[in-house]
């Protein structure tokens, strides 16, 4: 197939959408497909193609403004005709158009207007986001917005079932379950790293408490560090180690001058950083899925997260994870405290978390995005995830 990919983000970005939508062009390059992938311009990222294989990820970048509060991020700017050209040169048999913005507005249009079947993929909680940034009463117009966009195309991708049935109720038509996975030889507990611990200011036997992801409001990053002060109430030896970086920084090294900012790290550095820790929080709630979970999980972490999103989908409570009720904040950090202070319930979430995490791996996941494409050129209606949509599990 010669397939077309929209995105507003994607590596050298540091984001879960950007390491999505890297796995899904290079994964289908890999099965034999040729990608075009059209983005917004980044100083750091090479036009042109990238070879995988037999096939290529060829890149096509286009304008796009700054995005308040992320630096380096961009809003793609509509570009409807240039799309429509690589539509017809390229001769696209199908698309996937993973933003919501001008630049997914004007591909979606694109496709409409050559009769390419397109796919749209829900990657963030816009409309529960905006009440985090003082624009609460923007939420349900949000909403409305993104369900005449979705609903637009042939199909739309959510990494839950869950959510998919939230979005359904909110009436989204032809919805597909599909989510997220994770690389378990990059992602592993055999990345240790003991001079990474010495470093942090760890002894062998001191707990390292973890928070991998952007440093933002919609984070919610309070509960945890309210849920690590009572960690530390129990355990002195505790340090908190937050890797990532966002808006609130600045503001959280300020607050919160004990505790470790290593900065965003990605690829070997950043699975080393994950496998030296040994309990990891998760407080967000406004996950559409939350890659860092699964990661975490991978990397042998014992993980306490909200009831919500991949931790619902993954964690079976006491199992291989603990799980708080979401709105709860009390919840969660009654969860943390009992990981922390009670060293068997930690090793055995620890391992199960990884067990759970080798049954989602990246290929198998990539092989089931490939079958809706096909789905879609052959003009068979995928499955939905109201009928019979195909686990991943």
């Amino acid at each position: 197939m010669n397939i077309l990919l929209v995105t507003e983000t994607y590596p050298p970005e540091i984001n879960g959408v950007a390491r999505t939508l890297a796995q899904m062009a290079e994964g289908l390059a890999r099965l034999g497909h040729a990608i075009t992938l059209v983005c917004p311009a980044h100083s750091a990222r090479r036009s042109g193609g990238n070879a995988f294989g037999q096939a290529a990820v060829q890149i096509r970048q286009v304008r796009g403004l700054p995005l308040p509060g992320y630096p380096g991020l961009q809003i793609g700017l509509p570009a409807r005709r240039l799309i429509s050209d690589l539509i017809e040169q390229r001769q696209i048999d199908t698309a996937y158009i993973a933003t919501e913005g001008p630049l997914g507005h004007s591909a979606l249009r694109a496709c409409e207007r050559c009769a390419v079947p397109a796919l749209t993929g829900m990657h963030t909680n816009f409309h529960q986001y905006s009440a985090h940034y003082g624009a609460g009463v923007l939420g349900p117009l949000l909403l409305r917005y993104l369900r005449r966009f979705h609903n637009r195309a042939a199909g739309t991708l959510v990494p839950t079932r869950v959510l998919a049935v939230e979005l359904a109720e909110a009436g989204f038509a032809r919805l597909h379950a599909w989510p997220r996975g994770v690389h378990t030889e990059l992602f592993s507990p055999q990345r240790r790293d003991d001079a990474l611990r010495t470093a942090w200011g760890l002894r062998p036997d001191d707990i390292a408490v973890m928070y991998v992801g952007r440093l933002a409001p919609e984070k919610n990053l309070d509960t945890a560090f309210r849920a690590f002060n009572a960690i530390k109430s129990a355990r002195p030896d505790a340090r908190f180690i937050l890797v990532g970086s966002g808006p609130a920084e600045q503001s959280l090294r300020e607050a919160h001058p004990d505790a470790v900012f290593t900065g965003a790290k990605e690829g070997e550095e950043l699975a080393g950083h994950y496998a030296s820790g040994d309990l990891f929080l998760f407080p967000s709630e406004t996950e559409t899925f939350g890659n860092v979970t699964l990661e975490a999980m991978a990397s042998g972490l014992a993980v306490v997260a909200f009831d919500l999103a991949a931790a619902h989908e993954l964690i079976l409570h006491g199992h291989n994870g603990m799980l708080a009720t979401p709105g709860l904040p009390t919840a969660f950090t009654d969860q943390a405290v009992r990981c922390a202070t009670e060293p068997g319930l930690q090793r055995k979430l620890k391992r199960h978390a990884r067990e759970t995490a080798l049954q989602q791996d990246w290929p198998r996941l990539i092989v089931r995005l490939e079958q809706l494409f096909l789905a879609l050129i052959e003009e068979r209606p995928g499955d939905d995830f109201e009928g019979t949509v195909e686990s991943t599990e």
